[in-house]
């Protein structure tokens, strides 16, 4: 007598596929009576369990799929994981040696800036100041300058700076202010007459203060600024960004900026408030390849080609690396656009429109790229987005990163579908201003009181060299905040 028991219309061999993930399905059947009881009633319990039985089929091969996708792609497929080969050598050369200055064979000269704001003192004590020591001890004590600003992190904050700068063994500036007077920054007057601080003025005023040995030393000459935000980053990757991006056929990297991607979460890009592609359309969703295909989409295909230099308008990711040729007074600069009032070396700064904000980190990238004449016909500004290079706002997601990227490449489609859905890229009106032609803005236009009043209107101005950074709002900082406060708030826009 046969051992199991089949539906008359049943082929009698399972497919691998079935075997493989229908085995609960299967054993049910096989357990099916036969002969007269294939005519009896079917009883709803019966249909069911069924039903469920088959649900739970189709579960079982969506996971498999899926599982299968991941660990092909992984293996096959990754995401930034193959090293290109002038990055294999340089961190060859950095593994193979201990002495002083291996990750910097040309020896350049590099100055780190950072602003910090460190209340626990873990940055400076933490993996922040080891990362950054390291990263001294690989461009070579002689090659580097350090300089640090913190102001208003407290008691602790302080002490851990200090105990960071008896460590240093570059030359540097280390300064701690304990409170960084306000009375030197712009004010504007708020609707209701309140006199308040934009926060990207006070951002961009803690930034440029990193920037002042610069000033004081004007006869020192460096190759390269590296700007560093509070991150978590391998060092290793600090010198990719630096002297690997978009290197020539001599082996030097060409850029006016280079930035790292920074992610907040093993998935989630974070920066995509100073991100702009290269067309100046805002970021799509926060995770790969985070570029919208609107306009020509060339960002985002340069992220799907796996380029080291993804070409943008503006980037910050964390951590970047800029021609230092832009920052320092008498030297020889490259074509660039012209800052507010026509500055030069460039300095980080806010927009003075109402209710027009757009951040500091973007701004400083409008101000060293040449001017567009055709926002739809740029094709490279010298500016680049690096995703071989990632940080991380804690050591934890920078120890993820290396796994989540081998299989973001299956993120691509979902990526297109929901930015299609919630309307994403943002609109910007100014986007596509040519900077020095006419434009008619909508702007906020305050009274002759002064108390703060006032009403949008269109004018016509000359258009600026920064539309593309700026969208409608305004966020003031919060001077005499109290414990678990944020720093800043946003002041609605009059209907």
């Amino acid at each position: 007598m046969p051992t199991d028991f089949y539906y008359p219309d049943e082929p009698r061999r399972q497919s691998l596929w079935s075997r493989l993930f229908s085995s609960t399905y299967a054993g049910y059947r096989h357990l099916q009576p036969s002969g007269p009881l294939l005519s009896a009633p079917r009883r709803p319990g019966r249909f069911r369990r069924l039903s469920l039985l088959r649900l739970c089929y189709h579960l079982q091969v969506v996971v498999g799929i899926i599982l299968s996708l991941l660990f092909l792609t992984s293996v096959f497929r990754p995401s930034y994981t193959r090293l290109p080969p002038h990055y294999s050598s340089l961190r060859d050369a950095v593994s193979q040696s201990s002495e002083p200055g291996r990750g910097n064979v040309r020896n350049e000269k590099v100055f780190i800036a950072a602003s910090l704001y460190d209340r626990s003192g873990d940055l400076a004590r933490g993996y922040w100041g080891e990362s950054v020591l390291q990263l001294i001890h690989l461009l070579g004590e002689d090659n580097v300058y350090l300089s640090i600003y913190e102001n208003d992190s407290g008691p602790e904050g302080e002490s851990a700076l200090r105990e960071l700068a008896d460590r240093v063994t570059c030359q540097k500036s280390i300064v701690f202010e304990e409170h960084l007077d306000l009375a030197s920054l712009r004010k504007i007057a708020v609707p209701g007459g309140a006199q308040r601080i934009k926060r990207i003025e006070y951002l961009a005023e803690v930034r440029n203060r990193a920037l002042r040995p610069l000033d004081d030393q004007p006869e020192v000459r460096y190759d390269r600024l590296l700007y560093l935000n509070d991150v978590a980053f391998d060092p290793v990757d600090a010198l990719h960004l630096l002297f690997s991006t978009n290197a020539a056929e001599d082996g030097v990297a060409q850029y006016r900026a280079a930035c790292a991607v920074d992610f907040i979460n093993p998935y989630k890009f974070y920066d995509t408030y100073a991100t702009r592609d290269l067309q100046g359309y805002s970021m799509g969703l926060p995770f790969y390849p985070w570029f919208s295909s609107a306009g020509k989409g060339q960002s985002r295909s340069d992220v799907l080609a796996g380029k080291d230099a993804v070409r943008v308008r503006s980037c910050w990711g964390g951590m970047v690396a800029f021609d230092a040729r832009f920052f320092q007074r008498g030297t020889t600069q490259p074509t660039a656009g012209v800052a507010d009032g026509g500055s030069t070396p460039v300095r980080f700064r806010a927009s003075h429109d109402m209710f027009w904000e757009a951040s500091e980190c973007c701004l400083i990238h409008a101000d060293i790229q040449e001017p567009q004449t055709n926002v739809e016909e740029i094709t490279d500004t010298g500016v680049y987005l690096n995703p071989y290079v990632r940080v991380a706002y804690d050591p934890t997601t920078l120890s993820w990163l290396g796994t989540t990227r081998r299989f973001e490449k299956l993120y691509s489609l979902p990526h297109t579908l929901i930015n299609h859905l919630v309307g994403l890229p943002w609109f910007n009106s100014r986007r596509t201003e040519v900077p020095g032609q006419a434009a008619e803005e909508t702007v906020w236009v305050p009274d002759e009181k002064g108390d703060g009043s006032g009403s949008f209107q269109h004018i016509d101005r000359m258009a600026g060299n920064d539309g593309f950074c700026g969208r409608p709002g305004l966020q003031v900082i919060v001077e005499h905040r109290e414990k678990g406060q944020k720093g800043w708030e946003t002041i609605p826009i009059p209907g």
